[in-house]
C-alpha cells in the first residue's frame, strides 16, 4: 500500500491531479520554496508549494481506495486509521484565510465522516505566519469507506490583486493498516 494518498501534494507538478473547486482572482500557482512567502519550511525535500490569490481558491482530490489497492472487506473490518496533514502559512506582508475540509465517502460518494474546522485567519501584525501544520485522525467511523475527499484553500484577507493568500504544501492522507 502506498504511503500518501495524495498526488502531487507539493506543487512539484504545478497543478496536476488538483480539481480547481474554486479558482478566483489571479487563480491558483506554484512558488518555490520560500518564494513570496518568505517562510523556509521544516522538510528540505519539499522545495515548491501552492499559493491562492484575493478570491477564494479551493482545489480537491478524491482518493479511490479500491483503484488504490485496498480491498474493501479489510477495510470495513478493519476500519484502520486515516490520518490527514496539511501545512498552510501567509506572507509577511498580508493576512489571509486558510480552510480545508476533508470527508470519508462511501461507495456513493455519501459522507461517512468529517473533518472540517473552522477557517484560519492569519495577520502578520499579531501572527507567528511561518509554516503552521494542521492534522486530524479519523477512527471509529464505521463500515463503507471507499473514498476520501481531500479539499483545502482559501484566499487573501485585504483582496489585493497577485498572490497574497493563504500557501499550502506538505498535504497527506495516509492509512494505517
Amino acid at each position: 500500500m502506498p504511503g500518501n494518498l495524495l498526488k502531487n501534494p507539493n506543487g512539484d507538478e504545478d497543478l496536476e491531479h488538483w480539481e480547481l473547486t474554486e479558482n478566483g482572482g489571479d487563480q491558483w500557482r506554484t512558488e518555490d520554496m520560500p518564494g513570496d512567502c518568505g517562510h523556509s519550511f521544516s522538510d528540505e525535500s519539499v522545495t515548491k508549494y501552492f499559493s491562492t490569490s484575493f478570491e477564494p481558491c479551493l482545489k480537491r482530490q478524491v482518493i479511490d481506495l479500491i483503484e488504490e489497492g485496498f480491498d474493501p472487506e479489510n477495510l470495513d473490518i478493519a476500519q484502520p486509521a486515516v490520518d490527514v496533514v496539511d501545512w498552510y502559512c501567509s506572507r509577511t506582508d498580508c493576512g489571509c484565510i486558510y480552510k480545508i475540509i476533508v470527508t470519508l465517502l462511501d461507495e456513493n460518494q455519501e459522507v461517512i465522516a468529517e473533518f472540517k474546522p473552522d477557517c484560519v485567519t492569519l495577520d502578520p501584525d499579531t501572527d507567528d505566519c511561518s509554516w503552521n501544520q494542521v492534522s486530524h485522525t479519523f477512527t471509529d467511523y464505521g463500515p463503507g469507506l471507499r473514498y476520501i475527499s481531500f479539499e483545502h484553500g482559501g484566499q487573501d484577507n485585504k483582496f489585493w490583486q497577485g498572490w497574497f493568500g493563504v500557501r499550502v504544501t506538505g498535504s497527506s492522507v495516509t492509512i494505517n493498516l
